[in-house]
């Protein structure tokens, strides 16, 4: 199980944000985020997390990520995961995330994703120094396979600083 929810956080983390606005004073100057994620999944043996890497299309264009807590729900998983954002300026910035996994009806294995990440703001570099804010997250993983975990995400939001 804790390979599913490895993947599917990774894939969460790599992901597609639904557009919620982000909490900023209001000298910040915020700036949209949004994309697409293609994440890779590397086990890392049993009782270990499952490592995240992924390519990003849009605001950023590189994550990463770990899984650093699961649950089974009513409904399908919840994870605690840390993801980290980079973009090809040399910004960069991490994320403590609430992922939620809603099983597909008839389709076992396969759960809707969302997430939320909150950035870390004492944990942000080059360009993004000083990033604030949440984002969030949406798409689709399929678990079924531990050896090819897939999914498509969606990420929105704004980030500011």
């Amino acid at each position: 199980m804790i390979k599913k929810l490895g993947c599917a956080a990774a894939f969460a983390i790599v992901a597609g944000l639904t557009s919620v606005p982000v909490a900023h004073a209001e000298s910040s100057s915020c700036s949209p985020i949004g994309g697409v994620a293609v994440p890779n999944f590397f086990g890392e043996g049993e009782g270990n997390p499952i490592i995240i890497s992924a390519t990003l299309t849009g605001s950023v264009t590189n994550a990463a990520g770990k899984i650093t807590g699961q649950r089974e729900t009513v409904t399908g998983l919840e994870m605690d995961m840390e993801h980290y954002f980079g973009n090809d300026d040399g910004g960069a910035f991490q994320t403590k995330d609430l992922g939620i996994l809603t099983a597909v009806p008839g389709k076992p294995g396969r759960y809707m994703i969302e997430i939320t990440y909150h950035i870390q703001e004492d944990v942000t570099r080059g360009t993004l120094k000083g990033a604030k804010g949440t984002f969030n997250s949406y798409g689709l993983v399929d678990l079924r396979d531990p050896n090819n975990m897939v999914g498509l995400v969606r990420y929105t939001g704004e980030v500011c600083k």
